[in-house]
């Protein structure tokens, strides 16, 4: 007898906003039999409980294998193969209540107000290390015969080229994009979150404290 396979495909970090997970508040399932599909989103994964002597409103996080997945679908369903086309170690978050939209954009503001001067003083720092001044007043003075004031072509053309590399290098303008492509900001914390998830799973494996098979 042909046994019913169900294919499971879970994402590295999982958020959830409510203390019972289910299976299909984290995976994307599939299988030819429908009705297996639906009896198994229901599956309950894992429950957080506020903590003790903390804020029911506090981020949590914990670790999971993917073999305690398929070891919940095979007690819920004996005799089903598990497929998994996903992550073998993920990891489920949870936020009681998202953040206030407010206080986002009051996040956003702030840091946008430290980017800003934080990247004019870096190229404050650069523009004096290299000493780009000097350099406009000789190249000014050997081309015209005359001293510079400071306030040149030079300087005007140098300025706009360098607001109009920044936007071409983040790939925005505003809130509206140049290209399809994404930006390198966007990238880097890619790249960050992903090696944040990594660091994240390797700690708790070594604490013992993810959920896994026995």
């Amino acid at each position: 007898m042909a046994r019913d396979t169900v294919y499971l495909k879970i994402g590295r970090n999982v958020l959830v906003h409510t203390p019972a997970v289910t299976l299909k508040d984290i995976a994307k399932m599939t299988s030819t039999d429908s009705a297996l599909v639906d009896r198994l989103k229901t599956l309950k994964v894992h429950t957080f409980h506020a903590p003790r002597g903390g804020s029911r409103n506090r981020k949590q996080e914990q670790v999971f294998s993917v073999l305690k997945i398929i070891e919940l679908i095979g007690r819920e369903c004996p005799g089903v193969e598990v497929q998994n086309i996903g992550e073998p170690d993920f990891i489920i978050e949870y936020e009681p209540k998202p953040e206030e939209k407010w206080i986002q954009y009051g996040k956003t503001a702030v840091l946008c107000v430290l980017v800003f001067f934080g990247s004019a003083f870096t190229i404050m720092t650069f523009n004096n290390d290299v000493g780009v001044g000097e350099v406009f007043r000789d190249f000014y003075r050997q081309v015209m015969g005359t001293e510079s004031d400071g306030f040149t072509a030079l300087e005007v053309c140098y300025s706009i080229g360098l607001f109009v590399g920044i936007m071409v290098f983040f790939n925005h303008i505003g809130a509206k994009k140049v290209t399809h492509d994404l930006t390198p900001l966007q990238v880097e914390m890619r790249t960050y979150e992903k090696d944040s998830d990594s660091a994240f799973i390797e700690n708790c494996e070594r604490k013992g404290s993810g959920s896994d098979v026995d």
